[in-house]
């Protein structure tokens, strides 16, 4: 054999295993995305793109080394068949679903209450089970969407409070909210959002007596009649409060949540992590770091309430 043919060959011999290594290194991974909304919904594309730009900052990149694929408010049974690495879930009930799917995949949540009252892990600190991520609050929360109505509109001494009691979450939020009620001088009613016309039904009866106003607990019921129960609000003249901000982006009068969007970027990490070898079992549940008060001037206007200049102060974002 010539020199340089016994060089290259060695060279060759030396190159091919890199080469390998890398191709395997970028081999295309499989995330399923799973959301209580509608693809069509304008709120679902904001969410779903600073998932992606997160994973991207991490160095995943759709169609280079990683593949997602949507389920939009659909069915997950055939999540296992898909043979994802990760599957991202937003929302309690989405979770319930992925988790009667499989309980061997990967899954990261977000936006979920309760995580640990609806029995989706053990512990907080050490979730044990095949999923982790981040709590969409604190039950205690609830109570302070009680207090911010009052502040708005203190002459209201009855709310309703619109539940999914379907959800354990349904039932933790309106507790909270009726331990509080008495201290405020408020009456509390539970109205049950099993579809869009008891929905419609309970909210007009319960306008016909005056100083009223809306409490809407977090859940799937209430993100999927979220035009409806804002256009109820107005049309009987009832002050809001909402457990998100698309809700007063639609119309409703005001909103204190955790920031969603900051809880899609921080999922992101959780997958990476996923991604490179960790187990959910041993990576803990954690709480927002970030809350928004969104307040909606104009509808206030339209159901002549002043805010308070305090309130106008604390506010992170006022639509005018």
């Amino acid at each position: 054999m010539r020199r340089r043919e016994f060089i290259t060959g060695l060279g060759g011999a030396a190159v091919w295993p890199l080469v390998a290594r890398a191709q395997q290194a970028e081999r295309m991974r499989r995330i399923v995305m799973v959301t209580g909304l509608a693809e069509s919904d304008p709120a679902s594309q904001p969410l779903a793109a600073a998932f992606r730009g997160a994973l991207a900052k991490l160095g995943w990149t759709e169609g280079s080394n990683v593949l997602i694929e949507y389920r939009w408010r659909g069915n997950v049974a055939e999540l296992a068949a898909l043979a994802p690495d990760v599957i991202f879930v937003a929302g309690g009930q989405g979770l319930e679903q992925v988790l009667r799917a499989t309980r061997a995949v990967p899954i990261v949540f977000a936006v979920v209450p309760d995580p640990l009252g609806s029995g989706f892990v053990e512990s907080l600190s050490r979730p044990g089970g095949n999923a982790t991520g981040f709590m969409m609050f604190e039950y205690n929360l609830s109570g302070k969407w009680l207090e911010l109505l009052k502040e708005i509109a203190p002459n209201v001494t009855r709310m309703a409070v619109l539940r999914d009691p379907a959800i354990a979450a349904g039932t933790g939020q309106f507790a909270i909210i009726q331990s509080v009620a008495p201290s405020r001088g408020v009456e509390v009613i539970p109205v049950n959002m099993r579809d869009a016309a008891e929905i419609e039904r309970a909210v007009a009866v319960f306008a016909r007596s005056g100083n009223g106003g809306l409490i809407v607990t977090a859940g799937a019921a209430a993100i999927a009649d979220r035009e409806l129960i804002t256009a109820l609000a107005a049309k009987h003249k009832l002050p809001a409060v909402y457990p998100a901000r698309d809700f007063v982006t639609s119309g409703g009068l005001v909103s204190y949540a955790a920031d969603f969007i900051d809880q899609y970027r921080r999922a992101a990490s959780y997958v990476d992590r996923i991604l490179k070898g960790e187990k959910p079992a041993d990576m803990p549940v954690q709480a927002p770091t970030k809350y928004e008060l969104v307040i909606n001037l104009k509808t206030a206007k339209a159901l002549n309430f002043e805010v308070p200049p305090s309130l106008l102060a604390r506010a992170d974002e006022v639509i005018e």
